[in-house]
């Protein structure tokens, strides 16, 4: 067959974590292809036209801070900007913002052309191929070969896949896009065990068939507050979504023709997302609720479409003519395009290393929702790491792991190849431990550093990143160096915050009362010569960045009880479990051995996640391992 080209790491699908995974690799000085069916298809949105969110907002920031793209293209094309659970605490906050899906994508493919190392070619992959345990070409629909010594497999949704609505099926993994089929053989061919997913998608309504007087209105925030480092403003014209719900109407049409929605009928057998569920399945799983929440949301500033989030379907168009015009507002709605639900085949990524590369094959990586995973924000970060570390792997370095009290996508992937998923794995704030570590206004300070080591990160994104810690750090210092002590004339420049003191404390102090306003706090600083030293400070200060100054003064005693804690899970995960190793020792049940042969897990802290994992077992395990270090030692030093 004939030789294309050779490249040091080839990326099969353009979505959300091929675009981060090819990027990264090309910064990184790799030679890259990105093979995608069609070009302009790149950074599609192919579901909601929306980025971030609970726990997702706070993956996309780590993508930032690592020196991916996510941030940048929403930023770019973001119409609404909006910090989800504002009134809760800081660690389950999420930032979200509404996007044009079109400037989404054209972002997305601007930033990943200004990539010199980067090539895109437009084709199908027909198979991998491998020489022996190891990667070694690519071959296209054509019958070319590209020659690489990595590949990473992003097809999101498209792997065999087969598109539900109503009793009608079409080959497809999204709306006019087809299906990658011979993909799943190579995998299979990698000693990659295979099963079968469903995810779903709204009907699109055109904007001008409603009436928007019976919809209430749901705006964004009054500043938007940008995602990226990079972006001083948002220049795009803000909008509002708005808000309707389904009724007993929506739901009786439903419960009617269930016999016809593909997921009860035996049409669809994989499973489905359980935290983002179908219309139908809703109103059978909540069979109580007399309505369900949908968020109207515009497509872009021009586009005539708006999404029904909330209403995902793979119900007949008919039926889904029928609910929606049961919504408030919609009575007299045009569906322009229909929902539907997609099947697709995807690995379990308990065959994966922490790196996301294939246990069975050097070389070969996998990234996004063919790990079972949903969302942009997901595969995003996993498309990042697994760049990262196919950079890595060519450079001949080692992978890079990313803990879990360092990164919610540290999280997400240990959780992925430690326990697996059967059902689409979606991130939350509630899956970290350590979350009080893990806020968007410390992304910077825990990552870029290390992006920086990599060579990943643009000077630009290096200089910001390095003022912003400059200014934070001497904001930490000047609020805890700054005393205030309970006398007359203290007292009274308190009286009107609200607050007063009983003994010796300090600004920093002040600030751990949740009932202070730091705003007012660091504006009433001004009033006094003292303090007005403080009142400069905060005016360099970014919002985010004050929020990060005051929740780590507000939070302290527990941030550093979590630091505690997060220490001695690293004394685990830096115990590695060499290559080889064999698991079969007493003390270890059959049950519990089974468990370790399967996972492969390559630390101690990665073992003991296992579900089933007793501390007995643990325990048992960290002897022998240290044990085995120690005599592994001892012979090298004789030798």
């Amino acid at each position: 067959m004939p030789l294309l080209d050779s490249f040091d790491v080839v990326v099969i699908g353009g979505g959300h974590a091929g675009a981060e995974a090819a990027r990264v690799a090309a910064r990184g000085g790799a030679r890259v292809a990105l093979v995608t069916m069609i070009r302009d298809a790149i950074g599609r949105m192919s579901c909601n036209p929306a980025i971030g969110g609970l726990a997702k907002g706070h993956l996309v920031k780590e993508i930032d801070a690592l020196g991916g793209l996510m941030g940048e293209a929403t930023d770019a094309a973001g119409i609404q900007f909006k910090v989800l659970n504002r009134s809760k605490g800081p660690a389950v906050q999420g930032p979200r913002a509404q996007c044009d899906r079109d400037l989404y994508a054209a972002a997305v493919q601007r930033i990943l052309a200004a990539e010199p190392n980067l090539t895109i070619i437009e084709t199908t992959v027909s198979r991998i191929a491998y020489e022996g345990n190891r990667v070694s070409a690519v071959i296209l629909g054509d019958g070319a070969r590209i020659d690489t010594t990595a590949v990473i497999v992003t097809t999101g949704t498209f792997l065999r896949a087969l598109m539900h609505s109503g009793e009608a099926k079409v080959v497809g993994g999204r709306f006019g896009e087809p299906s990658s089929d011979g993909l799943s053989d190579s995998l299979r061919a990698a000693g990659l065990s295979l099963g079968r997913l469903k995810t779903g998608t709204p009907p699109r309504v055109l904007a001008s068939s409603v009436d928007y007087s019976r919809l209430d209105l749901a705006p964004g925030d009054a500043v938007p507050r940008p995602f990226s480092i990079l972006t001083d403003t948002i220049a795009l014209p803000q909008v509002s979504c708005w808000t309707t719900y389904t009724g007993a109407e929506a739901h009786d049409v439903i419960r009617r023709n269930l016999d016809r929605a593909p997921m009860f009928s035996g049409q669809i057998k994989a499973t489905g997302p359980r935290y983002c569920p179908s219309i139908e399945d809703k109103v059978v799983r909540f069979a109580d609720k007399e309505r369900h929440l949908v968020f109207v949301e515009p497509e872009g500033l021009e586009h005539p479409w708006l999404y029904l989030n909330g209403v995902s379907t793979s119900l007949p168009a008919d039926v889904q003519d029928a609910v929606v015009r049961s919504m408030p507002g919609f009575e007299r709605a045009s569906i322009a395009r229909y929902g539907y639900a997609v099947e697709y085949d995807f690995v379990n990524p308990q065959q994966l290393t922490p790196s996301l590369e294939a246990r069975s094959v050097e070389g070969l990586f996998l990234a996004g929702q063919i790990n079972g995973t949903s969302g942009y924000e997901e595969a995003a970060a996993q498309g990042l790491l697994a760049g990262i570390n196919a950079l890595q792997l060519v450079r001949g370095r080692e992978p890079v792991i990313l803990p879990r009290d360092l990164a919610y996508a540290g999280v997400m992937i240990d959780d992925l190849v430690t326990l697996g998923t059967e059902e689409p794995y979606r991130m939350f704030t509630s899956r970290a431990e350590y979350r009080l570590l893990l806020g968007c206004d410390s992304v910077y300070e825990r990552l870029t550093s290390m992006a920086d080591a990599l060579g990943i990160v643009d000077e630009e994104r290096l200089r910001r990143v390095t003022s912003r810690l400059q200014r934070t750090a001497a904001a930490r210092e000047a609020i805890e160096g700054a005393e205030l002590r309970p006398d007359r004339e203290t007292l009274a420049w308190l009286l009107p915050l609200g607050v007063s003191i009983a003994g010796p404390t300090t600004v920093a102090g002040l600030l751990a009362r949740p009932e202070l306003d730091a705003d007012a706090l660091f504006r009433h600083c001004g009033t006094t010569g003292q303090l007005a030293h403080l009142a400069e400070i905060r005016g360099r200060l970014a919002d985010e960045e004050l929020e990060g100054v005051v929740n780590r003064a507000r939070y302290s005693g527990y941030i550093e009880k979590q630091e505690r804690e997060a220490r001695n899970l690293r004394d685990d995960d830096s115990l590695k479990i060499p290559p080889g190793f064999h698991f079969e020792r007493p003390g270890l049940s059959t049950e519990v051995i089974e468990k370790l042969k399967r996972v492969q897990p390559a630390s101690l802290g990665q073992a003991a996640r296992i579900p089933g994992m007793t501390p007995a077992a643990v325990a048992v395990l960290r002897i022998n391992l240290r044990y085995e270090l120690r005599s592994a030692s001892g012979a090298g030093r004789g030798a």
